[in-house]
């Protein structure tokens, strides 16, 4: 598994919002579908099998000239045979052909198939307009010619390895390409696969085309009876594919999948390479993605166990997506995100925390932050991990943004959803300074996120007495609050607003009977000595002789009583 390949299926992901339990999904839409993948696989394809093909060839005799010893001689015995000059002959022969076991055709098929499979540039759109594409999917049927059917097959799949993928769709390759699955001959059947993976790579209504036509049904009967190596990697990648996309396939459709899936990511056998269990864990990741019966459904296999003693070896290609089945599946109910904790994930996240990819630590705090929207029991469980909410506290604060965004989403979550007990300890861990941080962001949606969080924090800062509105304003959030005035998102102003007078205004509302009055040579606050005490006894003056009289303040109240005093003029 290259790097490239790893950040291409890393694109391949998108959650959606679960407004039923407040938990967050993503939300992305995948333009461009594994393209680099199948480029990466097709160049891995070329350079092992040019001297296989050779091979086939001279078993078959029609072309032992082109066996080479050694790849670069193969590579130039390629370059004399395939021209781009040759086309409209080879398309001749390949459009006008009696039988399919003729020498000249399987040779014109094969000059074609090297032609599409040179390193760059190869002339998929002349190829195209030499009308061959109908006539190589119809050389699929030819089960008497296998060496015809094998070229045909890795031809188109060339070609839909490139943007012109719906033209091989157009020419009928798929329910012939089903058919060659169950072919006696396995690179027949590998190539058919492989194919068939790149066409539902393109796109859902590809996939949906290949799942209508029947194709999981032979792939999975590959996995049982694999004939060799390579051909279970190709089967297992392109039933990764057929689990993948958006619209997601229906879930009847794929579930079939699961069985095999499982018993993929339990094999220790030498047949079965790392490659493989990294597209077993990306398949099983496309299907729990979404709803609760997905998740189900997969955690149903009991897979939980297998996974947790992969992602303890520490490799990053296992990582990526096992993390992603993780968050998937805290993404659900209740109960099935206490499935992932019951499993040990809290014990392991601190590493992922800490781990070299950005994308890994990113996905991390999406899954915490799916835990944080639990129950109060599962908001505990994260809080007595002290070590991880420190860090994720300081991601909040100084981690890339897509990191940083995720993990300001765990204390929100906490913060919004926790018992008045753990609202506190939250704010322990400095969690009011990492929603402070987030108030002066362009991001209208996380400034937010964090308002609520600090309306839940001052709530309960002022039902047990906690100083946090001194804390707020120690990290220049009261600041940021008073510039939030001036927002042009009505709802973050009128939530500041709120937030200013209900905790912020209180002691420094002016009113104008508070202001100092002159009265004689003394100094009252606006209201005369009359209306601050009932005298009630008669008396020459507000401050005559009150010696007798029986003095009691109205119900006006200054928080302290300063009543008048003279200013000593």
């Amino acid at each position: 598994m290259t790097l490239a390949t790893e950040q291409v299926r890393m694109k391949a992901f998108k959650k959606g919002l679960d407004s039923e339990d407040g938990r967050r999904r993503r939300e992305e839409t995948v333009l461009q579908i594994r393209k680099n993948k199948k480029e990466d696989k097709l160049a891995k394809r070329r350079a092992a099998n040019r001297t296989n093909i050779g091979q086939t060839a001279q078993a078959s005799t029609h072309e032992a000239s082109s066996t080479a010893t050694s790849t670069d001689s193969s590579i130039e015995t390629e370059k004399k045979m395939c021209s781009i000059n040759d086309l409209p002959q080879l398309a001749s022969i390949i459009r006008n052909s009696v039988s399919p076991t003729d020498d000249s055709l399987l040779d014109a098929v094969r000059s074609v198939r090297r032609m599409l499979s040179v390193e760059s540039n190869p002339p998929v759109v002349e190829v195209i307009n030499s009308a061959v594409l109908p006539h190589l999917c119809q050389f699929l049927m030819c089960t008497d010619a296998p060496f015809l059917q094998f070229e045909a097959a890795w031809a188109l799949t060339n070609v839909a390895s490139t943007q012109h993928t719906g033209d091989v769709v157009e020419a009928g390759a798929i329910e012939k390409l089903v058919l060659c699955l169950r072919s006696p001959d396995a690179n027949v059947r590998e190539q058919a696969g492989w194919c068939i993976g790149n066409i539902a790579g393109d796109s859902a209504d590809f996939r949906n085309l290949c799942l209508q036509a029947g194709a999981l049904e032979p792939l999975l009967l590959n996995v049982q009876q694999p004939d060799n190596r390579s051909l279970l990697g190709n089967i297992v990648w392109t039933i990764s594919n057929l689990c993948r996309g958006k619209p997601q396939p229906e879930l009847t459709s794929i579930a079939p999948a699961i069985p095999a899936l499982h018993f993929l990511l339990h094999q220790e056998s030498d047949d079965i390479t790392e490659d493989m269990v990294v597209d077993v864990c990306w398949a099983i990741s496309y299907i729990c993605d979404g709803e609760n019966d997905r998740i189900q459904a997969v955690l149903d296999a009991n897979v939980l166990p297998r996974l947790m003693e992969l992602i303890a070896r520490g490799r990053t290609c296992l990582i990526t997506p096992i993390v992603r089945i993780f968050g998937n599946f805290v993404s659900g109910n209740e109960a099935q995100t206490q499935a992932v904790i019951d499993a040990g994930i809290l014990s392991v996240v601190k590493e992922l925390l800490n781990h070299g990819r950005k994308n890994i630590r990113k996905e991390t705090c999406w899954l915490l932050s799916n835990i944080a929207a639990g129950t109060h029991d599962q908001i505990s469980r994260l809080l007595s991990e002290s070590s991880v909410l420190k860090k994720v506290v300081n991601m909040a604060q100084t981690a890339e943004w897509e990191v940083r965004k995720e993990a300001i989403w765990v204390v929100s979550n906490i913060f919004t959803g926790g018992t008045d007990n753990q609202v506190q300890l939250m704010a322990e861990y400095r969690g009011i300074p990492a929603m402070c941080s987030v108030l002066d962001m362009e991001d209208s949606g996380m400034v937010m996120v964090a308002l609520e969080a600090l309306e839940k924090v001052l709530e309960i800062g002022e039902k047990y007495e906690r100083a946090y509105v001194h804390s707020i304003d120690e990290c220049d959030g009261i600041d940021k609050l008073e510039k939030l005035q001036e927002h042009s998102n009505d709802a973050i102003y009128e939530k500041t607003i709120d937030l200013i007078e209900t905790y912020f205004g209180r002691d420094d509302v002016e009113d104008e009977n508070l202001a100092p009055e002159v009265d004689g040579d003394q100094f009252t606050f606006g209201i005369p000595s009359k209306q601050l005490f009932t005298d009630q006894s008669p008396s020459k003056s507000a401050m005559g002789d009150c010696s007798n009289a029986q003095m009691q303040p109205t119900p006006f109240n200054f928080g302290t009583d300063f009543g008048s005093f003279h200013s000593g003029l």
